[in-house]
């Protein structure tokens, strides 16, 4: 049995930055997005502040471009990305959480709506040998077809990817600690027996807050 397992949101959690973002700020560098498809990302990520967004509608849309793609390229993309436009977002926060559950001798996973061509670069940064992601279907010849495995890992498709982990690695939900910035993470926060709010937004600040919640600020 687990003694304890530490899992850990990405964006605005273990990174300062939203990813989407970040990755659009690299298509632009490339000359692949323009102007208005950050913009467009703007908007969308504003809308998910303000918890407005249909983010699983939203995320659908962004999965098809990479339609047509292999596997083996997008993951090669996602590592030069991550190297030169994620890693410097790094919260220094986060590193000192991750390595004192580390050393205390905690399993440790990445939990995150963001598929795993994004976190498993950031995961093996931080030495996180767990991913929980949205994973993309790719076809027997190795192409992505644009969509996605559901659950996608958000919302309550959070605690079912959480679930099945502890399941294959004999631990319980109230094993966990949680660290989120998001009110989106909520039934997950509710599950687990340590919820910790990480830069929350606005909303979640206030559930914090009513049901006293240990709350951090990871800069």
């Amino acid at each position: 049995m687990a003694s304890r397992v530490a899992l850990f949101d990405l964006d605005r959690t273990l990174i300062r930055r939203e990813s989407a973002s970040l990755y659009v700020a690299y298509q632009r560098s490339i000359g692949e997005a323009s102007i208005v498809d950050e913009m467009r990302m703007a908007w969308w990520v504003l809308q998910y502040t303000l918890g407005v967004i249909d983010a699983p509608a939203v995320a659908k849309k962004v999965f098809k471009t990479v339609r047509g793609k292999t596997a083996v390229s997008l993951a090669a993309r996602c590592d030069d990305w991550v190297r030169n436009y994620v890693a410097p977002h790094l919260s220094d926060g986060a590193r000192r959480a991750v390595g004192a559950h580390r050393a205390a001798g905690h399993t440790l996973a990445i939990v995150t709506g963001a598929t795993s061509y994004t976190a498993w670069p950031i995961a093996r940064l931080l030495g996180i040998p767990h991913v929980l992601a949205t994973e993309l279907v790719v076809d027997a010849g190795g192409f992505l077809t644009g969509e996605a495995i559901d659950p996608v890992c958000y919302g309550r498709g959070k605690n079912t990817r959480v679930e099945a982990l502890a399941k294959a690695q004999n631990f319980t939900l109230q094993d966990c600690v949680f660290y989120t910035d998001s009110y989106t993470d909520l039934p997950l926060l509710e599950a687990v027996g340590e919820p910790v709010v990480v830069n929350g937004d606005m909303r979640l600040r206030r559930e914090a807050r009513r049901r006293s919640w240990r709350t951090e600020e990871w800069r």
